[in-house]
């Protein structure tokens, strides 16, 4: 394994530590929205997002698992479990969409990234209760998942001004040109 630099080590955990704020922002945010249980802004997703963009797959799935770690660690086994499987999908869908040979909507890649993270999560709700109860959110949270993902890709793209100052790229040569 190929030992991580300060530098490298330095911004993962400055963007671990955004990440986490992000996450108790939208848990607050979320009561005063009216939200149903479960639904979230994904707004800690903004931050997995910039690092498979500009970062690359290992530090943004690094992000993934220390998100589910501190999950497990602060709200326990499920919400570590689910928050795991539902990163995981939506990192893998995210990592396919940058395959494609042309460009691609920069709202289209966050979309599928948030229904993606809806869907792992739901299939683990599943698989946890032994129930297909957990189903019956999917219409909803797929609504959701269209709209957050709009959102968080433009809240990520009026951030990328202020990112590029821990960037160690500017933006050429990397997955971020292949979307529009």
């Amino acid at each position: 394994m190929r030992e991580m630099d300060s530098r490298k080590v330095a911004r993962l955990g400055v963007l671990f530590a955004l990440a986490l704020v992000l996450s108790l922002a939208e848990s607050a945010i979320a009561p005063m929205l009216g939200l149903m249980p479960a639904m979230k802004l994904g707004l800690a997703n903004i931050v997995v997002m910039y690092a498979l963009l500009f970062l690359g797959r290992g530090q943004a799935y690094t992000l993934v698992v220390l998100k589910a770690l501190f999950g497990f660690l602060t709200r326990g086994f499920t919400a570590g479990a689910l928050s795991f499987l539902g990163g995981t999908l939506s990192f893998f869908v995210m990592c396919l969409l940058l395959l494609w040979p042309g460009e691609i909507s920069g709202y289209l890649f966050s979309a599928c990234g948030a229904l993606a993270h809806n869907l792992g999560q739901l299939a683990g709700a599943a698989v946890l209760l032994s129930s297909g109860a957990a189903l019956g959110y999917a219409p909803i949270l797929m609504i959701a998942g269209l709209i957050v993902g709009g959102i968080t890709w433009w809240i990520l793209r009026a951030l990328l001004p202020y990112f590029s100052r821990i960037s160690p790229k500017s933006g050429k040569g990397t997955p971020y040109q292949k979307l529009r």
